[in-house]
């Protein structure tokens, strides 16, 4: 017979192989969502479009291509950001859903107010709210798009919010990630010193441990692609339910 503690012991030591950084260094974020990344991200609210504007919109163009998302769906954003891709996902869908959620009020509070203005008879919401424990029952969405999320996450909370993922999601439907990519040297050893600065901010790279996360998941990768854009690199990956 197992011994229960054995095997605890040994699913987490497989969490920590699979989550553990290609550089060696340790997890910053290892527990929670950390309460600094929120009200970080709510100050820097009315400026962080310069960022999504310079690094990652060509990402959001490719990752809204490989979601799958057609009009008339229900689409959920997770970690709507600024809300520029929260504002081309409802461009595409005029007569679906489309949901949006953060973890900064303001983030979606500005997200919610602009997309209001530009699309006023969209049915759509962003609000506040912790991936980790979303407020929707099983399979409410056609498509999740989740973008630069993961890095910013401790082990239990990467997996708790994969989780939540599959279970938001219908069977057949799709999930698209975007995340920092690892496959440029330089860049990595910039963004490990930056992460080292303020590891609320900038999170970890976590991009290679990504489809094995997925696959735990129980999620199958349909497309895998990288693009880069002001030397910032970006991954995304397509999978279905």
């Amino acid at each position: 017979m197992n011994d229960p503690s054995n095997t605890s012991t040994m699913e987490a030591a497989q969490r920590r192989v699979i989550l553990a950084p290609a550089n060696g260094r340790s997890d910053r974020l290892p527990h929670t969502i950390a309460g600094r990344t929120r009200r970080i991200y709510d100050r820097v609210a009315g400026v962080y479009p310069i960022s999504t504007f310079l690094f990652h919109s060509k990402a959001h163009r490719c990752a809204l291509e490989d979601s799958g998302v057609r009009d008339g769906m229900r689409v959920l954003e997770v970690a709507t950001g600024s809300g520029e891709m929260f504002r081309r996902l409802v461009r595409a869908n005029p007569n679906g859903a489309t949901l949006g959620l953060d973890l900064s009020p303001n983030m979606a509070a500005r997200t919610q107010r602009r997309v209001r203005r530009e699309f006023p008879h969209a049915r759509v919401l962003c609000q506040a709210v912790d991936a980790r424990r979303m407020p929707f029952r099983d399979e409410s969405f056609d498509a999740v798009i989740c973008c630069y999320l993961l890095e910013l996450l401790g082990s239990e909370d990467m997996l708790a919010t994969m989780a939540e993922f599959r279970r938001v999601l219908r069977d057949g439907g799709r999930l698209t990630m975007v995340l920092i990519g690892q496959n440029d040297p330089f860049f990595n050893s910039v963004y490990r010193l930056c992460g080292g600065a303020l590891p609320a901010f900038w999170g970890r790279q976590i991009e290679q441990a990504a489809p094995e996360l997925l696959r735990r998941a129980g999620l199958r990768i349909i497309r895998d692609r990288r693009v880069r854009q002001s030397c910032y690199p970006s991954r995304i990956l397509s999978a279905c339910r």
